[in-house]
């Protein structure tokens, strides 16, 4: 029997608009971002969650890992509820989810090396660590995501943008987390590139038995990583289901259109 580590129910999520000067009658008015958002996710699977730029996928990411406040529902990780902790109480639960974003680069700090970078969110943990214990860790670390260790003293920039999100996946492997959200892990990044960081993310997924929250718009990535996959549409789930019965046996029409316009290889 599966264990389920990840239980939304009943999430919404409203933004309120700031923007006071280009359309002051805008100012302090509230949109709906998500709306009666539900699923469950068992330890060691995948949930994909697709959709169109716009549908809310970002903002599912982002109200489960508390980078957001939600207007209502719970979110429950390991049973217990994350949803709207403060820092301090979700500090205790940042270890065990992790976050993969997306776009690589962009998520590195470039005055950092690779050492640095992976090793930062062991330093907040385990502040009495040593040196050597940090350094060993991090090199075990960097050659399961096929990295080097003599590459641990290079800086973001003399990395391609699969080997930057490679650190990337490193530094959130660091704490060995029980779930990883991975929000457009490759979208930025060449398609030949795209498949060697996806295949990495399964074999990884094998050996520490990851859990993943995985968004994406392309639904043939979708279809390659996931077990389940939610369709989302304008901040409304309107299907979710196994892998294989979305793909073949569609029930919803935006979920049918969606695949119909995926490109015939």
């Amino acid at each position: 029997m599966s264990n389920i580590i990840l239980k939304v129910t009943s999430l919404t999520v409203d933004y309120k608009s700031n923007n006071s000067f280009l359309f002051p009658w805008e100012k302090n008015k509230t949109f709906r971002a998500v709306e009666d958002i539900n699923f469950e996710l068992n330890e060691g699977e995948t949930l994909g969650i697709v959709g169109e730029t716009g549908s809310g996928k970002s903002t599912i990411a982002k109200a489960v890992i508390n980078l957001l406040k939600v207007s209502s529902g719970k979110i429950l990780f390991q049973s217990n509820q994350i949803a709207n902790l403060d820092e301090k109480k979700m500090r205790n639960y940042r270890k065990e989810i992790q976050m993969i974003f997306q776009d690589p680069l962009a998520s590195l700090n470039p005055r950092m090396n690779v050492g640095e970078i992976i090793s930062e969110p062991l330093k907040a943990h385990y502040p009495n660590l040593t040196k050597d214990e940090i350094k060993y860790q991090v090199q075990d670390i960097m050659s399961n995501v096929g990295l080097l260790s003599n590459q641990i003293n290079r800086y973001p920039h003399e990395f391609s943008g699969g080997q930057c999100q490679r650190i990337g996946i490193a530094r959130s492997l660091i704490l060995k987390p029980k779930l990883i959200i991975c929000d457009e892990p490759v979208s930025s990044l060449d398609v030949s590139i795209q498949a060697q960081v996806i295949n990495l993310l399964k074999e990884l997924q094998e050996k520490f038995k990851l859990t993943y929250l995985f968004i994406t718009h392309d639904l043939n990535i979708a279809k390659h990583m996931s077990d389940n996959i939610m369709v989302l549409n304008l901040g409304k789930m309107v299907e979710i289901n196994n892998s294989f019965e979305i793909f073949n046996h569609p029930k919803h029409n935006y979920t049918k259109k969606l695949i119909s316009s995926i490109p015939k290889i």
